[in-house]
């Protein structure tokens, strides 16, 4: 497995440059792998904290996290994508274990709610995240609300 690099960023501390790769890495997974065509660039970009998981300059994967009432009364963690040929290399439990403890420093007692894509939802469980709803569709994909306490 590499070794990734991680850093948090605001919007406003974000370069050209690194904008330019979140944004190609969301479209590449969510719209293109999963064939799912919908606004990603949704205006929560601004006010969000931006988890950067690097190899070397290569962004490899990320999650944007959103402070207490911007999406849900509690904070949020959405857009957790991975590159595709970085998969099954543990990184997604890394950067998910990172966000949350960024929340929790950030947001204390404030809780995370999350919309999860169904298929992922033992993931999200194994991470302390508590199943909130039945499924519903959201851009046409499968997901559950789920919650943890911080």
């Amino acid at each position: 497995m590499i070794r990734l690099s991680w850093q948090c960023k605001e919007f406003s501390a974000l370069s050209n440059e690194e904008l330019y790769c979140i944004l190609r890495l969301r479209a590449e997974v969510f719209i293109v792998e999963q064939e799912c065509i919908y606004q990603d660039i949704d205006n929560s970009d601004q006010v969000a904290v931006h988890m950067l998981g690097r190899h070397e300059e290569k962004l490899v994967c990320y999650a944007r996290l959103l402070p207490p009432g911007e999406k849900y009364p509690a904070a949020s963690i959405g857009r957790v994508v991975t590159s595709q040929r970085e998969r099954r290399d543990g990184h997604g439990n890394q950067l998910m274990a990172r966000s949350i403890a960024y929340c929790e420093e950030k947001w204390p007692g404030k809780g995370l709610t999350i919309s999860a894509q169904q298929y992922l939802e033992s993931f999200y469980q194994e991470m302390g995240f508590v199943t909130a709803s039945s499924p519903y569709l959201e851009d046409g994909i499968a997901h559950v609300r789920m919650t943890r306490d911080t």
